[in-house]
């Protein structure tokens, strides 16, 4: 199983939660997993992402995560990614990325790697996050769901991803936030229906909302990571 990018629509969707979910998942079935964070904005010390990961999995943080080995880049100021390292003074290098994800990929047989927003959000001043998949080929696991505006968001992703030949793994609709039904059901078929389009191979998963307080996982994956 190779390594995974965990993208989504917009910022919000549902990364986080995901990425956790699907790292509990592989986990539960004896998979040797680890999960990653590109970067993250808004908190110091140890991302906050990489904690909700760990909480979901049933895990302790580990000393790699206290180390910001699973999350390479913290920056205190929420905002895109190559602002907030810009008012530090730095630049986030995408070869010191590349060699972190190196280094957890050497440790673990499978890593799902967690992006920053969405496809089209700046690393830095030079490399968008779609770039940087691209250039690696990872298969990609999209996160959208039903929300107003979540259509638009979702074609939008599939067409750059199309056009750049990223390969979609599979996607994530996820019921939260919650909308009424008649929302809900007709943005899933049409997603289903464009998803058939774009990218016939792809994969549909669902989380249900998840009641994280009580660490009940519910995911609905049918035939994924089946070797």
């Amino acid at each position: 199983m190779p390594t995974y990018f965990i993208t989504a629509i917009d910022t919000d969707a549902g990364k986080t939660i995901v990425t956790g979910l699907l790292a509990k998942y592989l986990k539960d079935r004896n998979v040797d997993v680890m999960t990653m964070k590109l970067a993250q904005t808004g908190c110091e010390h140890v991302s906050d992402d990489i904690v909700v990961h760990r909480q979901i999995m049933n895990e302790e943080l580990l000393e790699m995560d206290r180390k910001g080995e699973t999350c390479p880049y913290l920056f205190k100021f929420p905002a895109s990614p190559h602002l907030a390292a810009e008012m530090e003074g730095k630049t986030i290098d995408c070869e010191y990325l590349k060699e972190s994800i190196a280094n957890i990929e050497e440790q673990y047989d499978n890593v799902l790697l967690e992006g920053v927003g969405g496809l089209m959000v700046p690393i830095n001043h030079n490399i968008l996050v779609c770039d940087f998949i691209e250039e690696h080929q990872w298969p990609v696991i999209l996160v959208s769901g039903g929300r107003l505006g979540s259509i638009n968001h979702t074609l939008l992703t599939l067409e750059v991803m199309k056009n750049r030949g990223i390969s979609l793994y599979g996607m994530i609709y996820n019921h939260f936030p919650i909308t009424e039904p008649e929302i809900t059901n007709d943005s899933a078929k049409v997603l289903r229906k464009y998803l058939l389009s774009y990218f016939p191979d792809a994969l549909w998963g669902e989380v249900p909302c998840v009641d994280l307080a009580n660490s009940k996982v519910d995911l609905i994956l049918d035939e994924w990571f089946e070797e």
